[in-house]
């Protein structure tokens, strides 16, 4: 019942965002506070649920063998699913080419700027620098910059360190156990704040883009929009069938932190959520707490797939067609410079510039993108978190732990809310009808008398 509430208040502060940025720019372009500082909060939830989630659940149930077994299995359905959402974002560009054609005349020169800035953000070009950078130097620097590969690569080795130790670290275990029973609630209090922060994201969105820029780049929203959701539909139900479940039980488990995402084209606002209702839905907490995190940086379908429409989109407006050679040339660059920098502001262009400047194309394409980059985020994001969390089902069943007595009482038990507030909103309309009709028959008794 207060799930499902507070799923209702988001919803219904996404309606209010919406009008308040179309119908009063001016106040939504004062409303990103709200949502900075909802996404603030989450932020200062993060390190510590995730290092107190992947070390409780590796050094309760983990070994170095199982881990091993556990991190290849997770690396191979990484690369099978993000190779989907390539193939399935090149075959979209290609069929509905969303770049031939475009007017670039309202390209300014700032934007132009932008996209070389971007250009030279991309750092981590080489696979040398992407391995580097996993190490952190410092754990309290790898929590203040939220690097959440950084994070897990320290809770892994801490876990398997108290594993090492015996009984000596059980004290240790205990107080980061207990670390991790009071972030999730810490979470549960600071989810109450979403539907502020929703309401402010979505009406700073609208009140600096508007309604009309959805109508110029219908065509590249449109076509983005729909590989998305033939990835959903297609690759990520084939991946829940084979494993015995429905992916719209996924979505309706996780439409919360699903809404968030969507709402606030944020991944960290909906991962501690989803990695309690993953749980909750029948996977082990050592298997959340490895997958997810590291998903967020391996596993982005949706941006993915974004990647490989957007560079055909750059390419078709100033007329470059690619060789099949060149073509898996610039796609597998896409692909290992996208891992590894999870964390940087609009990390899609940042790759995207990045890759274009060093193929020496023009970057015109990105300067277009930036323009509407915040509506793509938003659906790209949300693809993301879908996919990391059937990745954390699919590899739980790949182990054999995945627990489907759980997850069936878990939908029973979302049924059961589901009907209950339907038969008190019936209950409530019945009382409220009844009153009306006595009301009237007095109205009608005393009239007449």
């Amino acid at each position: 019942m207060k799930t499902s509430k507070l799923t209702l208040y988001i919803f219904l502060s996404l309606i209010l965002g919406t009008l308040v940025g179309w119908q009063f720019p001016e106040i939504g372009s004062k409303m990103q506070p709200l949502a900075q500082v909802f996404l603030n909060m989450i932020k200062m939830v993060i390190a510590p649920l995730l290092f107190s989630v992947i070390v409780t659940g590796i050094a309760t149930h983990g070994n170095m063998k199982s881990l091993g077994k556990l991190g290849i299995k997770t690396i191979v359905y990484f690369a099978t699913a993000t190779s989907f959402a390539l193939v399935i974002g090149l075959a979209v560009g290609y069929i509905f080419e969303p770049g031939s054609g475009f007017v670039t005349s309202t390209v300014s020169e700032n934007m132009i700027e932008a996209a070389s800035t971007m250009a030279a953000q991309n750092a981590h070009s080489s696979v040398t620098n992407m391995l580097v950078n996993i190490v952190p130097t410092s754990i309290v620097k790898a929590m203040a910059n939220g690097d959440l590969l950084q994070i897990v690569v320290f809770s892994v080795f801490f876990a398997l360190a108290i594993c090492a130790a015996g009984e000596k670290a059980k004290p240790v275990l205990n107080v980061v156990s207990s670390l991790s029973e009071v972030m999730f609630k810490f979470t549960h209090f600071v989810m109450n704040f979403a539907p502020v922060g929703v309401f402010g994201a979505i009406a700073y969105t609208i009140a600096e883009s508007g309604l009309g820029i959805m109508i110029n780049y219908a065509k590249i929203i449109g076509c983005l929009y729909f590989a998305l959701t033939i990835f959903l539909f297609l690759i990520l139900n084939v991946a829940c069938r084979i494993v015995g479940i429905s992916v719209f039980s996924v979505i309706r488990a996780i439409r919360e932190p699903a809404l968030l995402a969507f709402t606030t084209a944020t991944s960290e606002a909906a991962l501690p959520q989803a990695m309690k209702i993953m749980e909750s839905f029948g996977v082990p907490k050592n298997i959340v707490g490895f997958v997810m995190p590291t998903g967020y940086t391996f596993n982005l379908d949706g941006s993915t797939l974004y990647l490989a429409l957007a560079m055909l989109f750059s390419l078709q407006i100033v007329g470059i067609e690619l060789t099949p050679v060149q073509l898996i040339f610039v796609m597998g660059t896409l692909m290992l410079t996208s891992k590894g920098i999870a964390g940087v502001p609009r990390v899609g262009l940042v790759v995207l510039a990045g890759t274009l400047s060093s193929f020496g194309y023009p970057l015109i394409g990105v300067a277009i993108l930036l323009g509407i980059d915040q509506i793509l985020d938003m659906g790209r994001t949300t693809v993301n978190l879908i996919g990391n969390c059937v990745a954390t089902i699919v590899i739980a069943r790949w182990e054999n732990e995945f627990n489907y007595t759980k997850m069936d009482e878990f939908n029973s038990q979302f049924i059961k809310e589901e009907k209950n507030e339907y038969a008190v909103v019936d209950r409530n309309l019945l009382n409220q009808i009844s009153i009306e009709e006595h009301s009237n028959f007095g109205s009608f008794e005393h009239s007449e008398g």
